[in-house]
């Protein structure tokens, strides 16, 4: 890693897979799996790296050595972990926000944990923009046909206030909350970086 902004880094493996008839985070790449592949990308530029998901025991044995676990659990008053990939990130935020205060990142890279054509390469220049965008910006993620791509980008840290506050009055939903939120947007050069893959067809599409 060679810049100097303190970043970590969240892959949300918490979807159920249920168009892809398979859990997606699984699938093989030829070397690597999705998951693996994510994470390998996340640990290049950031510290620490977490995985999160209703599932710890699944995944496990998958991860790169140096990525954690942090298991998503119900909300108060609920009994299923299944709420989004919001509430995941959320709890993921909480995790580093009760790291000491040295070790504490000023920005989160949240990434999607089917995200095939994700590189390196793609994220630098991001993260090269963090130290210029105004103090008031809580995050900087790409938009795709009108529309955030919120598990493709970075959020600072204390934009977990917000996200609890939201999520308290009922919020479950990334638009929404980017819709009043102070959030810049990263200028998208190729569009193919946030293909993901939810069915057997988009797979076999990715794999020609």
């Amino acid at each position: 890693m060679t810049h100097s902004i303190a970043i970590a880094a969240i892959v949300l493996a918490g979807g159920l897979s249920a168009r892809m008839g398979q859990d997606k985070a699984l699938i093989s790449l030829g070397t690597e799996t999705l998951l693996q592949h994510t994470c390998q990308v996340a640990l290049a530029c950031a510290h620490p790296v977490y995985v999160v998901t209703p599932w710890p025991d699944r995944y496990q044995a998958d991860l790169p050595p140096g990525v954690n676990v942090i298991p998503e659990v119900p909300l108060p008053g609920e009994s299923a972990t299944f709420h989004g990939p919001l509430v995941g990130f959320t709890q993921g935020l909480e995790v580093l926000a009760q790291l000491p205060a040295t070790a504490q990142p000023a920005w989160v890279l949240v990434l999607a944990c089917d995200l095939p054509n994700l590189t390196l390469a793609a994220l630098q220049p991001w993260i090269g923009d963090l130290t210029t965008l105004a103090p008031g910006i809580l995050a900087y993620l790409p938009k795709r046909q009108g529309r955030w791509e919120p598990l493709c980008g970075f959020y600072r840290l204390r934009c977990i206030e917000s996200l609890q506050t939201f999520i308290a009055a009922g919020g479950r939903s990334f638009q929404r909350w980017c819709a009043q939120s102070p959030v810049a947007q990263i200028e998208l050069q190729d569009e193919t970086l946030l293909v993901n893959l939810n069915t057997p067809q988009d797979l076999a599409q990715w794999q020609r």
